[in-house]
């Protein structure tokens, strides 16, 4: 698989380069988790010495996002099914929170921007694609969760979607099957919204379908379920 580059600033080390290629390649999921990283191969399609190339692959071992492994080098490490239980369980909690907060300053036109989505989440069902699927669903929930009035929470929300991006954990690459409930549970959640829930249904509701979003993973990996 061949690693394009072109010229950077020069102010950006080569090292900064090639981490940066690297990890945009590894979350965008172009390099595939178990895809071997030959030093020399990058080094030579990056136009660089093999050191910036070393340096950029320790870099993203220290994020998990590589791993070197003994007679075989560097790989792209999969997904970490523990800090996957725990991110989702964290997330199911505090965007829950969030979306309860922010449901009384949704307007009529985040409604109207979160029903789009959704339609465009269920066009997505005919001829599955899990990383369009994941993009729509990021950009539906943040409309639900955006007007957040707690900066703190937000905060950690954001870290959370941050933490699976990075680990390249598209739930629907791992559990193609959860797309279709996901998308009828959208319409449940935006007519609680709408309807002017209380804060608790709301908060219960979005903290169910990250949940069930979770258990449906932990059953296909033959865990018992999340109880969070």
């Amino acid at each position: 698989m061949s690693i394009a580059t072109s010229a950077g600033p020069a102010a950006v080390s080569k090292s900064e380069q090639a981490y940066g290629i690297l990890k945009d390649r590894i979350t965008g999921g172009s390099l595939v988790p178990g895809y071997r990283l030959v030093l020399s191969t990058i080094a030579d399609e990056l136009g660089f010495s093999v050191v910036p190339v070393r340096e950029a692959l320790r870099r993203l071992e220290a994020e998990g996002l590589v791993k070197f492994e003994r007679n075989v080098g560097a790989t792209v490490a999969g997904v970490d099914a523990t800090l996957y239980l725990h991110t989702m369980q964290t997330l199911s909690v505090i965007e829950g929170a969030a979306t309860a907060l922010a449901a009384p300053l949704i307007t009529a036109e985040d409604i109207a921007k979160a029903r789009y989505l959704n339609r465009e989440l269920r066009a997505c069902l005919e001829n599955f694609e899990p990383g369009r699927f994941s993009r729509i669903n990021n950009e539906f929930h943040a409309v639900l969760y955006g007007h957040c009035p707690n900066p703190h929470i937000l905060d950690l929300v954001h870290r959370g979607w941050s933490r699976l991006s990075a680990m390249r954990a598209s739930s629907f690459d791992l559990i193609p099957g959860r797309a279709r409930e996901s998308v009828q549970e959208h319409e449940k959640l935006l007519a609680l919204i709408e309807s002017g829930a209380d804060a608790h249904t709301i908060e219960m509701a979005a903290r169910a379908h990250r949940t069930a979003t979770l258990n449906a993973y932990m059953a296909q990996n033959n865990q018992p379920p999340s109880t969070i």
